[in-house]
């Protein structure tokens, strides 16, 4: 499931940064992250009726 997906990342994201592991590593994982997010915003957000107001 891509919330689990984003618990995992998070934490490997998190962890790096208490370790001190370097920049490129922190912000590959940052990306990939924020890439997981948007995703599920968008998959969800499609499930959701639009309702007009008039």
């Amino acid at each position: 499931m891509l919330n689990d997906e984003i618990c995992k990342l998070r934490d490997k994201l998190n962890k790096s940064i208490e370790e001190g592991k370097d920049y490129k590593v922190i912000y590959k994982l940052s990306i990939e992250l924020d890439e997981l997010i948007a995703s599920y915003y968008h998959k969800n957000n499609k499930k959701k009726p639009v309702i007009a107001i008039l």
